[in-house]
């Protein structure tokens, strides 16, 4: 029942018509009345209409504003900001004023830019001289890297006037050179993050802008700008003093003076990226890590001028307890004392990738098992010399492992694999051409026939992704128990198996094999000795038609699809076990010996198989590489 409440009116004599509550007396905006009371407004004044009463300015202007409105900005800002829709948010702005002033804001601090149309909105409201509210003032991120092939420096012009931009990104907007990146960044204050991937026209005059203006920067991605040069990297190394994230990729101008400027000015750095920085030497890596004692990310793979003695110069008796990632991917010259090292130095690697560095052996993964349960992701591929030993110790020190590649790690057999079976946590593992292991491997996997089995959580497989091309020992009815077994897998890779390749029922839910090769291209084992991994991986023209026959790699719903077809009834006899047997000539083929040999991008902590080049789901896998959580 609610209580009648007095009101204050011109005439000191007026009272409520209901006075009988002793409740003691509210004022009519109490905060309380939304919350408590009904909104009733007829039944708890006691009079049919407040036209009825003569009241002050002030409180039949607080009658006219509802509750929602009376909502304090904080609030009324954190209600919008959960609201996922731009125009859910432009609805608001339309209820009032005090909305609009509350809205504006969310709407425009990252303005849809992806497409044309939308753009141009944009552009037109950040130019308009006479709007409501400043747009221009309003944004803070940046975003035309949807448009890149449209964007050009006349594009970028409109917003030269946005000096509170916090969030630059411009990654693959190819037509863009100096001019157009300078004339944002003059007088950007305020910037945060600037990223220009893939603007190869850009050199050291944007670098020098950005140093002379973005004192705040704490984000700088320049991958294949590779005309910047040491210079200009000085520069923002000794004026941006707070960069934390910086990836150098294929910059091959940078030396080892200006990674150790950067290790020197900038000791907040968590993270650095010098994939294919050719020109880096020892002293850069043993800066960095002795100086960035907050560094968690280090990548410097392909970067074959680094040696044992860039970590064994590393100062004693000091632990870098923060390195979390650490990507080694073909430094050749790095052996068993330097990976020893690491360890000893680094006790809390999560991931940890040797993928190509083909001299270390049993030695470093005893050495890698001391990291327990920190350790979630472990490449190896292209580590020969491993053996089952060395493996089974690894999965009974580090049973938390999610991800392990030993793609190529032809020692390996069935023993190996039934160990790694047992991981609680495995969701990726790749064993592109260990050609040892055989269908056991596989039941183990799946979990047919072992103790893991008998518990009744782990009944299933955990694994989603699974890379087993060129083990041509497998055959289709393991295949067919590993997909039955693992409800979450997502991603199949079978390559050069023959039950598989051979048989057009089962390649109809394949998906699609990479273009062919040019009849111009060049020969493509040179092309792999002379270009660096990434280029090669990416380059689209990589597959000779052999290849492009044998190509088998199932993903999404097709892994769905082929699981039905096999289970099946109608389909119970398709198994041919004579169609299992590999062909000899197969192996040796050079054209064969030219696929890509099977390890997953190490540079980006993908999981890309060496058949799954142009694969644009696995390749966006590096940058959620980080820390997986212990649940």
């Amino acid at each position: 029942m609610s209580h009648p409440r007095h009101l204050t009116l011109h005439s000191d004599e007026t009272t409520s018509v209901s006075s009988s509550s002793s409740s003691p007396e509210r004022a009519v905006y109490d905060d309380t009345d939304f919350f408590t009371q009904r909104n009733d407004s007829q039944s708890s004044l006691g009079v049919a209409s407040l036209r009825d009463m003569t009241m002050s300015s002030s409180l039949e202007l607080e009658h006219r504003i509802s509750p929602v409105s009376r909502l304090p900005p904080e609030l009324l800002i954190s209600c919008f900001s959960k609201l996922n829709s731009s125009m859910d948010l432009r609805s608001c702005m339309l209820v009032s004023k005090t909305w609009s002033r509350n809205a504006v804001d969310l709407l425009w601090h990252k303005p849809l830019c992806n497409s044309w149309a939308n753009l141009l909105n944009v552009v037109q409201a950040v130019r308009k001289e006479d709007s409501y509210f400043p747009y221009f003032a309003l944004v803070k991120r940046l975003n035309l890297s949807t448009l890149k092939d449209q964007i050009s420096d006349g594009t970028v012009q409109p917003f030269t006037c946005c000096k509170r931009i916090e969030r630059l990104t411009l990654n693959e907007c190819s037509k863009l050179t100096d001019h157009g990146v300078v004339s944002i960044v003059n007088g950007s204050n305020s910037l945060l993050a600037l990223d220009i991937t893939g603007l190869d026209a850009v050199t050291d005059h944007t670098l020098g802008a950005v140093a002379e203006h973005c004192p705040r920067l704490q984000g700088l991605n320049i991958t294949d700008c590779s005309k910047v040069t040491d210079e200009s990297l000085i520069a923002v190394a000794r004026s941006c003093r707070h960069l934390k994230r910086l990836k150098l990729n294929n910059c091959t101008l940078i030396t080892d003076e200006s990674v150790t400027s950067v290790a020197r000015h900038c000791p907040a750095m968590l993270e650095i990226d010098l994939h294919n920085c050719r020109q880096i030497t020892d002293e850069s890596i043993t800066s960095l890590i002795a100086r960035g004692r907050q560094l968690r990310e280090l990548r410097i793979a392909h970067c074959s001028l680094v040696t044992d003695n860039a970590f064994l110069e590393l100062p004693k008796h000091l632990a870098f307890d923060s390195l979390r990632i650490l990507d080694l991917t073909a430094c050749h010259q790095l052996h068993d004392e330097a990976v020893e090292k690491i360890i000893e130095t680094s006790p809390r690697l999560r991931n940890l990738v040797l993928a190509k560095c083909k001299d270390i052996t049993d030695k470093s993964v005893h050495a890698i098992t001391r990291l327990g349960k920190n350790l979630h992701y472990i490449h190896l591929g292209h580590c020969a010399q491993i053996t089952d030993a060395a493996v089974i110790q690894l999965v009974k020190m580090c049973n938390r492992i999610r991800y392990i590649d030993l793609a190529c790690c032809h020692r390996l057999t069935d023993a190996s694999v039934k160990q790694l079976a047992t991981l609680p946590k495995l969701r990726r593992i790749g064993l592109v051409k260990c050609q040892a292991i055989t269908d056991r491997s596989i039941m183990a996997l799946a979990k047919i026939n072992t103790e893991v089995s008998l518990l009744k959580s782990q009944a299933h497989s955990l694994l989603e992704r699974v890379h087993l091309s060129y083990c041509v020992h497998l055959t289709l009815q393991g295949i067919h128990a590993l997909l039955n077994r693992c409800p979450k897998l997502t991603h199949l890779s079978l390559t050069g198996i023959h039950g598989f390749y051979m048989r057009e029922d089962l390649t109809a839910f394949c998906r699609e094999a990479p273009p062919g090769k040019s009849p111009v291209a060049p020969d493509p084992a040179r092309q792999q000795r002379e270009m660096p991994m990434h280029v090669f991986v990416n380059s689209g023209a990589e597959f000779t038609e052999h290849q492009r026959n044998m190509f088998c790699v199932f993903s999404g719903p097709k892994i769905n699809q082929l699981r039905d077809y096999l289970n099946n009834e109608e389909h119970a006899s398709i198994y041919d076990t004579e169609g299992t047997m590999y062909d000899d000539r197969d192996a040796e083929d050079g054209e064969a010996d030219q696929q890509v040999t099977g390890m997953m991008h190490a540079t980006g902590l993908g999981g890309v198989d060496d058949e799954d080049m142009n694969d644009e789901d696995e390749a966006g896998e590096g940058s959620q590489c980080g820390e997986a959580p212990d649940s």
